[in-house]
């Protein structure tokens, strides 16, 4: 009978009964749009990860019996439609992501903070003598850089650097007073190497050489890792630039003390 829904039986006819991606990308908004309350679950943390799929495999048949269609091509339409929107909004969300995450790179490199320590590090004999005179830094990097409107700012860097002979990771922190920047604190670590090259230390860090026995919290250096410090420099490196210039870029590790510490602090009070 013409006007009559033809959602008739209940079940699904099998050529729709598919996977559903609208539901899928969607959850919870496609369970509101298709009367299929049942997807508000997806709203749970840890069950919304069986949820999506859940939904998926049977959200044809769900939206199906939840809600009158017209016929099979009214209902086959509008679930496209909800698929072809979940990847919209998904690839839009991912390519944001992205977006943010890759231009930290740029927008670091980009500073005049990074500039500084590069040119220094570059024109640094002892640095081209361990890495070569092509010293290149890695696309990644890591750090913080903070700029304000009265003209300070505080920035810094953990980079990955490599050249004809080597590889290695400048550390480095610099603050900005009056719209200038100046360097409190310029290390490269040179893999293989025990010492570290020492550009600048203006509030007299005490700075430990690999192997040292006062470094042992850093974990990935102590007896008995030795045999892995090639593969655990990244990981040095990485607690060096979170924990070790973020505190106070204080060398926790290094066990100052307490009057060297306490004058390391109030010479570094911004941290990461």
């Amino acid at each position: 009978m013409a006007g009559q829904p033809l959602n008739q039986p209940a079940e699904i006819p099998a050529e729709l009964d598919r996977w559903n991606w609208g539901a899928f990308f969607l959850n919870w908004i496609w369970g509101i749009g298709n009367s299929t309350f049942i997807a508000l679950l997806a709203l749970i943390p840890i069950v919304n990860i069986v949820m999506i799929f859940v939904l998926g495999a049977r959200g044809s048949r769900w939206a199906w019996r939840n809600r009158v269609w017209r016929d099979a091509e009214q209902f086959r339409r509008t679930q496209r439609n909800w698929a072809i929107a979940g990847l919209a909004v998904w690839v839009l969300s991912i390519g944001g992501c992205a977006t943010m995450v890759g231009g930290i790179p740029f927008m670091i490199k980009g500073s005049d903070a990074y500039h500084m320590t590069m040119e220094v590090v570059r024109a640094d004999t002892r640095v081209k003598a361990a890495i070569g005179d092509d010293v290149t830094a890695n696309f990644w990097v890591g750090g913080h850089l903070n700029v304000n409107a009265d003209g300070t700012g505080d920035a810094q860097f953990s980079i990955p650097i490599h050249g004809a002979k080597g590889k290695g990771t400048v550390f480095s922190h610099l603050v900005r007073n009056a719209g200038t920047w100046s360097t409190r604190l310029l290390v490269v670590r040179v893999e293989g190497a025990d010492a570290p090259i020492v550009l600048t230390n203006e509030d007299h860090v005490p700075i430990p050489e690999r192997g040292n026995r006062n470094m042992r919290d850093v974990g990935s250096w102590n007896a008995k890792t030795a045999p892995h410090r090639e593969r655990g420099f990244a990981r040095y490196a990485w607690r060096f630039a979170t924990q070790t210039l973020g505190e106070t870029y204080g060398l926790r590790y290094a066990r100052p003390d307490p009057e060297r510490r306490a004058d390391a602090i109030s010479a570094s009070q911004s941290v990461l």
